[in-house]
């Protein structure tokens, strides 16, 4: 069959017009007809073997962990692949499916799940958002983060703040239900300044923070009390795009009710998982349907697979491989 394929740690990967197709092993594994599949940063990470999900690579492996297609029945789903998603053919989990609305595109379909789950589940499981609050969205104009604030105005948030370095995509965030974007690219004490501004006059509730890095630490110090009670804020970290550490001084979380946790693949219990595919996958499809929600995406054919894999994809849009 068609397929994208890694043969060695450290390629890329490669079209092939004769790769095995692969089985069902059990009932739990469903056979699809792939039409889409995004590819994210995670799908890189893993295909190189350095995502702490995956450590090595000793065969080839069809890359991709996700994506769109046809059951046997001709049913249209989402589904996350047992095998590898980027090929003609792939197993998928049947307990990891959900039945796609019919108005809602294959490459819109296939880019949507992973910036909901880089979002839906921070905002309503690790920070438990409430209806009113004040969310601040930390390198905001990429994929998830451009969901994120769609899905916090969704969920109720009553004001978003958006930060970021790409000044065209932080204009769109206005368009998307921002009400207040923030430029990264300003020198420390302005970004710091406005921050702690917003944080007066509208206390921030929730940070979902996708860089991680030197922005999250200036963050956090405009966090910082006085010595007095100070409002309570639940700081979620989700991505590193800026930096995998950061130098937090104590005296911040000792003067300071700042709860820090992360919201990743280790962080998930189960019972979230299901809820992600039975409520909130089928609850955002609908919302993109209809227009109520949107991402943009650059289409590739799978042909095109070893030119497109390492390209840098700009303006927040997601690269969806069309089988």
């Amino acid at each position: 069959m068609k397929a994208a394929v890694v043969f060695q740690k450290g390629e890329l990967p490669k079209y092939v017009t004769d790769f095995k197709e692969p089985k069902v092993q059990n009932e739990n594994e469903l056979l699809i007809t792939v039409k889409a599949s995004a590819v994210k940063n995670l799908d890189k990470l893993r295909a190189s073997g350095q995502h702490y999900s995956m450590q090595t690579i000793d065969q080839p492996i069809v890359v991709g962990g996700d994506g769109v297609g046809l059951l046997e029945d001709g049913t249209r789903v989402y589904g996350m692949g047992i095998s590898g998603m980027i090929a003609k053919k792939a197993i998928i989990d049947k307990n990891r499916v959900v039945k796609l609305p019919a108005n809602i595109d294959d490459d819109s379909a296939s880019a949507l799940p992973n910036a909901v789950m880089g979002s839906a589940l921070a905002l309503r499981f690790r920070a438990s958002l409430k209806e009113g609050e004040t969310v601040l969205i930390n390198g905001a104009t990429g994929v998830t983060g451009k969901v994120a604030v769609q899905i916090a105005k969704h969920y109720g948030a009553k004001r978003v703040i958006a930060t970021g370095r790409n000044e065209q995509s932080l204009q769109e965030l206005l368009t998307l239900g921002a009400d207040e974007i923030i430029s990264i690219k300003q020198n420390d004490e302005s970004f710091v300044s406005q921050i702690k501004k917003e944080h007066q006059q509208n206390p921030i509730d929730v940070v979902i923070d996708y860089l991680w890095g030197h922005s999250a630490e200036l963050i956090l110090s405009s966090l910082t009390g006085d010595g007095r009670f100070s409002h309570r804020t639940r700081f979620i970290t989700v991505g590193g795009m800026s930096g995998d550490t950061i130098t937090l001084s104590s005296s911040i979380l000792r003067g300071t009710d700042i709860q820090i946790s992360g919201s990743g693949l280790g962080t998930w219990a189960p019972e979230e998982v299901k809820i992600l595919f039975t409520e909130i996958l089928p609850e955002v499809f609908q919302l993109a349907a209809d227009n109520k929600l949107k991402i943009e995406t650059v289409n590739v054919d799978l042909k095109e697979i070893e030119k497109y894999w390492d390209r840098k994809i700009e303006g927040g849009k997601r690269l969806v491989v069309l089988i």
